[in-house]
């Protein structure tokens, strides 16, 4: 997959993310999009790292789509603890 495949992967794993942990997030919906692509980042390089399972060059194979949103959230969550607070 291509770096624009990835942020594509990114923006919609991080929309995911967001549907299944609903809530406040204190960078709203910017914020929330970039945590997306990075954990699309994050859980790619988690899964073929430590998983074993080597991400395939196909958008649509499951297991990259798992570790993308996956990923997202995790890093929404911790983005939540860390900066949870910060947004009245």
């Amino acid at each position: 997959m291509t770096i624009i495949s990835w942020i594509i992967l990114g923006l919609l794993a991080g929309a995911i993310a967001k549907f299944l942990l609903p809530g406040r997030d204190p960078g709203g919906f910017i914020g929330t999009t970039l945590i997306g692509v990075a954990g699309a980042f994050i859980g790619g390089w988690i899964s073929s790292r430590w998983l074993d399972h080597p991400i395939t060059k196909d958008f649509y194979d499951g297991a990259t789509w798992a570790s993308a949103i996956g990923g997202s959230l995790v890093l929404l969550i911790a983005y939540r603890i860390l900066f949870g607070n910060s947004r009245s």
